[in-house]
């Protein structure tokens, strides 16, 4: 279907580590594309590269509850002023009780929420490891963790630079970092319309695909964010659904997977030489799509992805 999910950033937390190893995710840019690797291994030598932060930060869940019937949503107070993050960039999750063991995961909310109110949100897929069997069946409001920003995967323009159209393309999981990159530029432009030297964002796409609708995260939550921002659009794509409960609903989603000619429709829209593309799924849908966009024109270099271990 597509390809093998990122550097654990996104949500279900890569094979736990111990105390004091580093973890996450890895983020590539795609002068070419190289072999996704989706072997087990020490992560934190798949991502000494990576940039982190170094002090860890205590957070304490404020609230959760089920997107999905597999993925939970967590909303931590941070109480550290100094903390931060970009739009798309994970934290290194680290679980006290579990004698140190921790993972990585994509934040789903954008930096200013944080700023506004010192609440991040994370987005957690279930598994029998460790950190994500604790989220979903030990965790609750009230419940220290402690965790660090980091990763080079990410959306962060600054005041006077050029403007970027994005295509973003996300499957499963891989949705979280991209739907924290959308609220941001939703957020941008908001400081656009105040501010003649913000920075204006440009067209952003987001083509979505997943199993079925019920694993299809923040859709309402985006389709409102399309309604007040009409510069973003979204796309739906369920790979193994037929029947839709509401065959009126719209916008229903598209059955199969993102095509060569769905890609291909919206680059038309985009400005040509002004297009990033961000891509956060399976390593075989990173692959497929990033040599399909390539094909289509997009530079290599403009082609920013994030991987699972």
């Amino acid at each position: 279907m597509f390809v093998r999910k990122l550097g654990q950033a996104c949500s279900r937390g890569t094979k736990a580590r111990r105390w004091p190893a580093f973890v996450s995710c890895c983020c590539c840019h795609l002068p070419r594309m190289a072999k996704l690797h989706s072997g087990k291994g020490d992560h934190l030598e798949r991502t000494k590269e990576n940039t982190r932060q170094q002090t860890l930060t205590e957070a304490v869940v404020e609230s959760m509850y089920d997107l999905s019937p597999t993925v939970k949503s967590l909303s931590l107070k941070v109480n550290n002023e100094d903390f931060s993050f970009k739009a798309g960039q994970w934290v290194d999750f680290f679980i006290p009780e579990l004698e140190g063991e921790f993972t990585g995961f994509s934040m789903t909310s954008a930096p200013g929420q944080l700023e506004h109110d010192g609440i991040l949100d994370l987005a957690v897929k279930c598994s029998e490891e460790a950190p994500a069997h604790w989220v979903h069946h030990k965790c609750h409001v009230g419940s220290k963790v402690r965790m660090r920003a980091g990763g080079d995967f990410n959306f962060d323009p600054q005041d006077g630079d050029q403007s970027k159209d994005l295509l973003l393309i996300a499957g499963g999981v891989g949705i979280n970092p991209l739907y924290s990159i959308v609220q941001h530029v939703v957020d941008l432009h908001r400081l656009s319309q105040k501010s003649e030297t913000a920075y204006k964002p440009g067209r952003t796409v987001l083509l979505y695909s997943a199993r079925d609708e019920g694993e299809l995260l923040f859709r309402e939550q985006i389709l409102r964010l399309c309604k007040e921002v009409p510069d973003i659009s979204f796309q739906c794509f369920v790979t193994q659904q037929q029947e839709f409960k509401d065959p009126s609903q719209f916008p229903r989603p598209k059955v199969g997977r993102i095509t060569q000619e769905d890609l291909k429709a919206e680059l038309s829209c985009l400005h040509g030489d002004h297009i990033l593309s961000y891509i956060c799924g399976p390593p075989p849908m990173i692959e497929s799509m990033a040599d399909q966009l390539s094909c289509l024109g997009v530079d290599r270099g403009n082609i920013k992805f994030e991987k699972w271990w």
